[in-house]
């Protein structure tokens, strides 16, 4: 009964509306993408995951800027719904959709093909998509799922366009990793399926990882090319990521981030200034926070030799044999 006289007492009201209105205030970046004047103008695009969430927003504001965009998208209904969106809220008809599950090699190849077919050049590709919580799953190609999805599938994607990239130079990769990546583990037998803890981002938190060791990597490889590949924490979002999360768990969550938790469109700030920003030429193999400051990752992050190891298992495992 006390509990609840506190509850309901006007001072309690009045500190949650304070609360809520310091930590949304908080929230933004120090980088604004409407103060930024860059144009994209017969620049080419490519959006994983760019139907809904930080990747709909991120395609959306490249549209603004006048570019061609490509919506790297799994479902064809969602994907067509987005399109019909991006061009009416920004009146930049070209913008197209290609089909792709990142879950399946054989996918990310047929639509890496028709890319390079199809386009002239490609001057910015941002690896977006990502699950997480999914329950143990084996791809038939003998993969785990969610590291199918968030990182074999990129990083093949990323390897397959790299020609067409650097023949566009200069160019930008920017991977979405997480801060989460922090709490991931190496261990080369998750790939596929085994060795995994099935529970909440635990399994999303090694993909993270992944992603920036090999994003690390890919820079130094691309040294004096003039393609930049670095990953960005976008912050905590409410998006679509933690749909395979149980009721329960997504309706507190709910709660949590209305008043912590970014919007979608707040989550596409770091990466869009690691794709678009002046102030973001020709830093590569950097870890972007949130805030979109330069942060060091985790010390497994920043292994050289553990990059090199990484990078060169993904290869064999993403080669068609």
């Amino acid at each position: 009964m006390v509990l609840l006289d506190i509850l309901c007492h006007p001072l309690w009201a009045l500190s949650t509306a304070l609360l809520a209105l310091v930590v949304r205030l908080q929230r933004r970046g120090r980088w604004d993408p409407r103060s930024c004047t860059v144009r994209l103008n017969g620049k080419t695009a490519i959006v994983t995951g760019a139907n809904t969430g930080i990747g709909k927003f991120i395609a959306m504001d490249f549209a603004r800027r006048g570019a061609r965009v490509i919506l790297a998208c799994r479902s064809e209904a969602r994907g067509m719904g987005a399109l019909k969106e991006i061009r009416e809220k920004t009146g930049n008809s070209d913008i197209h959709l290609r089909l792709v599950d990142l879950s399946s090699l054989d996918s990310v190849r047929e639509f890496a093909q028709r890319i390079v077919e199809e386009e002239k050049a490609l001057h910015i590709l941002v690896n977006n998509a990502a699950v997480s919580g999914l329950p143990r799953q084996i791809t038939k190609e003998g993969f785990d799922m969610s590291f199918a999805t968030n990182h074999l599938g990129p990083f093949l994607l990323t390897n397959l366009l790299l020609d067409l990239i650097k023949r566009s130079a200069p160019a930008r990769i920017v991977t979405l990793s997480s801060v989460n990546h922090k709490k991931g583990q190496v261990d080369f037998s998750h790939f596929h399926g085994e060795n995994l803890t099935y529970y909440m981002d635990k399994v999303y938190n090694h993909t993270k990882l992944h992603n920036i060791i090999c994003t690390n990597e890919l820079a130094h490889r691309l040294e004096g090319t003039g393609v930049t590949a670095n990953s960005v924490h976008p912050g905590i979002v409410m998006t679509e990521v933690l749909r395979h999360y149980s009721y329960r768990i997504r309706f507190l969550l709910n709660i949590i981030g209305f008043f912590f938790f970014k919007s979608p469109e707040e989550g596409a700030v770091s990466p869009l200034y690691c794709a678009v920003a002046e102030e973001t030429e020709g830093i590569t193999g950097k870890y972007f926070d949130s805030d979109c400051s330069l942060v060091l990752p985790s010390a497994l992050a920043r292994d050289a030799a553990l990059a090199v190891k990484d990078f060169e298992i993904c290869e064999r495992l993403t080669s068609k044999l």
